[in-house]
């Protein structure tokens, strides 16, 4: 058959359902496997004058038209996708408009979901077969709407008397991230007014007696334990399954309970709540696993696609050239050409391909580039920001002076390590027995006994304060000691460090920057070939967030990286120090490297 099919349509006013005699044209089966639509969904889509969705998910378990007593109730799925109609837009260029959803999320959501239904004895009726669906997309493609429309559908319009519809986020901040958009919907939507309340913390239906809530914690999730309706957002972002567990099990009681998992691709961590769920969701696309309860759709590009073309953008983005825009991806691809982590954040929000962190984000062959030669006695009297790694006082310990030059942009870096004699043993297993070199050469200092002798190290910190002009010795307060408090009455110029994404993102960022510019004739952050932090930074694995931060991940480092934090943590307080004069790569570059 000739016909018109269409990624996305932009919102605007709903058209009238044809007549159910007419006849309509499905496609053969073969364009209904390439589209992996079921004949049912493509037949509702052209009999409701939508376009069949030409935007195919990687991968889709199959429906449960096979299940027997299954049937697929068209006028179901019309009340779903009424009821996202009688929503509006509440920000851009739709503001105000009706919240039509697009093809592609009737065709691979909505219709599967909601269309097929079979008959219960127990509720005396029919109820849908489906009760867990799982959507993995990139970000911009409405995942938020498609989450606020399926949330008020299935408090105030499922027919459900006292639902308890429920969205699970991992803090309150986030909690309130997902609420929000939903109560402006439900705000903004003249259809809903007299029928829903909208409060701060939670939407009411008082006709059915049926409320709506986002909850931050387990024991919420627990409270009651009688939910019509869960939406779990951001999968990949719960280190711990109990939230999950606690929603699937939280619905026994209902007729037609649905737990729904709407998340981005994650960076490929096995074990983890979301590797469970997705490689289930895998299993049943291919046949291993078999349960026509659950339904999944991953819209992603293959994985050896190239990041940079449309097509790739066009494979992966169900919404492309709507939301998001063809301008927004390029812009993004751009950026992702930069390095191997931007690189693997765009291929992972925004092409869905799970892309692993612990990726070599300080390349070990930029950073022998750096080597160079450092010549402590040469810094003598020079200003210097120090970092100092405590966390493990019964292995390695380090401390990191950097010595900016205003003069040409570029820092000297030394580190002094320390470990308790009693680990030297167990240091040598690890190190092919490098750690005692490293103690005969003077890399390392041992201290007497199993733990970390502290005023070894503060003996230390007293020499270099006497040799070098120390502006500050940055240290994560997590760790705190009676060290850190000792040289604080010292009147050492201590200044607490945190290592969450928000400081540690652009430190490590900028740190990459620099070893890739330098060169062996001109190295950028010298190191003079440092063994151990050599060691340290070929261990170093990297956790990226949802919105392309990164961090050190000592969880999945290879050992030991004491070296690269207290690098870091002194690298933070030389980008924290008042400026002086930029640096010879002029500011806004491609390459830049830092204000001095």
């Amino acid at each position: 058959m000739t016909r018109t099919t269409t990624r996305s349509r932009k919102p605007g006013k709903p058209k009238a359902a044809p007549r159910r005699d007419v006849p309509v044209e499905v496609p053969d089966q073969e364009e209904l496997e390439r589209l992996k639509l079921s004949p049912e969904v493509a037949w509702y889509l052209l009999s409701r004058g939508m376009p069949l969705p030409d935007c195919p998910p990687l991968i889709k378990t199959p429906e449960p038209r096979d299940q027997p007593g299954a049937q697929f109730d068209p006028e179901r799925v019309d009340r779903v996708v009424n009821a996202f109609s009688k929503l509006r837009h509440t920000k851009g260029q739709w503001a105000g408009q009706p919240l039509r959803p697009d093809p592609w999320q009737v065709g691979y959501v909505l219709a599967p979901v909601f269309g097929w239904v079979h008959w219960d004895d127990d509720a005396d009726g029919y109820v849908r077969i489906i009760s867990e669906l799982y959507v993995d997309v990139p970000r911009k493609n409405g995942k938020s709407t498609l989450c606020g429309g399926i949330a008020i559908y299935m408090t105030a319009g499922d027919g459900e008397p006292g639902a308890e519809v429920i969205a699970a986020a991992t803090t309150k901040d986030q909690a309130r991230f997902v609420f929000d958009p939903i109560r402006r919907l439900a705000e903004s939507a003249p259809a809903l007014k007299g029928h829903v309340k909208p409060l701060k913390d939670k939407i009411l239906h008082p006709k059915s007696g049926s409320y709506f809530q986002c909850i931050s914690n387990v024991a919420d999730a627990q409270h009651g334990a009688n939910l019509h309706a869960s939406i779990l957002d951001e999968l990949h972002v719960h280190k711990s399954p109990d939230m999950l567990e606690a929603l699937e099990t939280g619905t026994g009681s209902r007729r037609q309970p649905l737990n729904v998992v709407i998340t981005t691709a994650d960076s490929g961590r096995r074990e983890t709540p979301y590797d469970n769920k997705r490689r289930r969701i895998e299993q049943l696309a291919r046949g291993v696993l078999h349960d026509p309860s659950v339904y999944g759709v991953i819209f992603a590009a293959p994985a050896d696609a190239d990041p940079h073309t449309e097509e790739t953008w066009r494979a992966a983005n169900p919404g492309f050239g709507v939301s998001p825009t063809r301008a927004y991806l390029a812009k993004a691809s751009r950026r992702a050409q930069s390095s191997d982590a931007d690189l693997a954040s765009f291929k992972r929000l925004h092409l869905g391909i799970r892309t692993r962190q612990d990726i070599k984000f300080l390349r070990i062959e930029d950073w022998d580039r750096n080597a160079g030669m450092v010549d402590e006695t040469a810094l003598h009297g020079r200003d210097t920001w120090g970092g100092l790694d405590l966390a493990a006082v019964s292995d390695l310990l380090a401390l990191c002076w950097l010595f900016p030059n205003d003069e040409d942009g570029t820092l000297d870096a030394i580190w002094r390590f320390w470990t308790p004699e009693d680990n030297l043993e167990a240091l040598d297993k690890r190190t092919a027995k490098a750690a005692s070199r490293w103690v005969r050469e003077g890399w390392l200092t041992p201290t007497p006994g199993n733990v970390a002798d502290y005023d070894w190290i503060k003996e230390q910190i007293r020499k270099d304060r006497d040799a070098f002009r120390v502006r500050s010795i940055g240290y994560d307060p997590w760790n705190a000691s009676q060290l850190t408090n000792d040289l604080v009455s010292e009147r050492a110029p201590m200044v607490k460090v945190r290592q969450g994404f928000q400081t540690m993102s652009p430190v490590l960022k900028e740190t990459q920057r620099l070893i890739r510019r330098g060169t062996p004739e001109a190295p950028v952050l010298r190191h003079g070939g440092h063994p151990i932090v050599r060691w340290c930074v070929d261990n170093l694995a990297v956790v990226m967030d949802a919105s392309g931060n990164v961090k050190p991940d000592k969880a999945n480092s290879g050992d030991k990286i004491d070296g690269v934090s207290a690098l870091l943590t002194a690298m933070s307080e030389v980008l924290a120090r008042p400026p002086r004069r930029k640096s010879r790569y002029a500011e806004g570059e491609e390459d830049a490297i830092m204000v001095v």
